[in-house]
């Protein structure tokens, strides 16, 4: 059974960093495209940031590029997270989550908060 367990979340200051991992067990991870998304308070779930099986490939939102980066780590089953210059609309619950054709899982979630 897949599992997904986030880390790394908490409170950082306006523009501050923080970097996010994600632990992937029960499945095959290098198959797995990967992806991370957020949902802020009263908010839509929305998609963040995603990357490749093989990690060549990434993708992100519009409000993100230029300050979030995503990676894997293959060998460690691991999907992290790195976010820069973080501001107030940053602040949401954020998720991890794979897919391997049609299947799809997502992990818990781990609060982000951005505040003075």
């Amino acid at each position: 059974q897949a599992r997904l367990v986030e880390s790394g979340g908490g409170l950082v200051q306006p523009g501050g960093s923080l970097k996010l991992s994600c632990s992937a067990s029960g499945f095959n991870f290098r198959a797995a495209s990967g992806t991370w998304a957020r949902q802020a308070p009263g908010k839509e779930l929305e998609w963040v940031a995603r990357i490749s099986s093989e990690g060549r490939r990434t993708d992100y939102r519009d409000s993100v590029k230029g300050r979030f980066k995503v990676s894997r780590d293959n060998a460690n089953n691991m999907l992290y997270l790195q976010m820069n210059s973080l501001n107030s609309d940053d602040t949401a619950v954020y998720y991890c989550g794979v897919q391997i054709g049609t299947a799809q899982a997502r992990g818990q979630g781990t609060q982000v908060t951005v505040s003075s």
